[in-house]
């Protein structure tokens, strides 16, 4: 397992989500997410399970979301706004076009995929994860008809 961690940790870097707004005692964080381009897989497992064990809200009302950032989409607390832009491709390495081991693929893309609503996992699992050079891209509301929640 630790060769796959490896792996993974190469392949792509966040930029910009926005940072949890402060725990109060009253009410769960909210992360407010408008610019992030993915990153490190095994880090991101780790944030979202963290937001999932604390009751976060995330938002992502616009802008972009690539690559693991797309893994916020199966928190129950999640909502997407319809124009907001999402980037989906399988898992690879850090070298541009360079694959992974078709072990390590199947196991990171599959991985990936247990955090997507059952509809866009499917989807996923049989198109979206082919895609190792660029990426397949959705608007939220395509996301919202596939059963993500919509932000009010």
């Amino acid at each position: 397992m630790t060769t796959m961690i490896g792996t993974a940790s190469l392949i792509v870097f966040a930029l910009g989500a926005t940072l949890p707004e402060p725990a109060s005692s009253a009410q769960p964080r909210r992360l407010v997410v408008t610019r992030d381009f993915g990153g490190n897989l095994s880090h991101r497992v780790a944030e979202i399970n963290a937001l999932r064990a604390s009751g976060s809200r995330v938002e992502i009302p616009r802008g972009h979301c690539m690559s693991a950032c797309t893994m916020y989409l199966g928190l129950a607390n999640t909502c997407v706004g319809r124009n907001a832009i999402f980037g989906f491709h399988g898992p690879s390495t850090e070298f541009h076009g360079v694959a992974l081991p078709p072990r390590e693929f199947e196991y990171w893309s599959t991985l990936m995929a247990s955090y997507y609503p059952s509809q866009l996992r499917n989807w996923y699992m049989q198109k979206g994860r082919k895609i190792v050079v660029g990426h397949f891209e959705m608007r939220g509301a395509d996301l919202i008809r596939m059963g993500v929640r919509e932000c009010a």
